[in-house]
């Protein structure tokens, strides 16, 4: 028997701002791809903290300068119901390495990006480069 959760699991995405490009991490489980580092919110704790957790666990980075940049909610965009992403960007500070659940982190130019990114994450960084060109 499956479980099948009865409302949208939310979980938080960040792109890290590091070294003159964007952090993404290698998924250590599939789907494999170079995603943007992010996981579940846990109950408990708000989405601000779970990112800053998260990002953390994967990259070993703090993150200064935390905003919002968008939700994103697509029924279909994570076979294990993470049908809702908070997605923030931050300045990520200190030493990147990769951990938890991301085999490596990896800093990438946004014009040089690995073509396996699973999930919506292509969107979100086309949306970003696209909202940074507006700046």
């Amino acid at each position: 028997m499956s479980w099948e959760p009865k409302s949208p699991l939310v979980a938080t995405d960040c792109i890290i701002r590091y070294e003159g490009g964007i952090v993404l991490v290698e998924r250590r489980y599939p789907p494999k791809g170079w995603a943007l580092p992010g996981g579940f919110v846990e109950i408990g704790e708000t989405v601000e903290q779970a990112v800053r957790r998260e990002m953390k666990e994967e990259t070993n980075l703090e993150l200064a300068n935390l905003k919002l940049f968008g939700v994103y909610s697509d029924p279909a965009r994570d076979p294990r119901f993470h049908t809702v992403s908070v997605v923030f960007t931050a300045d990520g500070v200190g030493e990147l390495k990769g951990g938890d659940d991301a085999k490596v982190a990896k800093v990438f130019k946004l014009d040089g990006l690995p073509e396996d990114i699973p999930f919506d994450h292509p969107k979100i960084i086309t949306d970003y480069i696209s909202s940074s060109a507006s700046l």
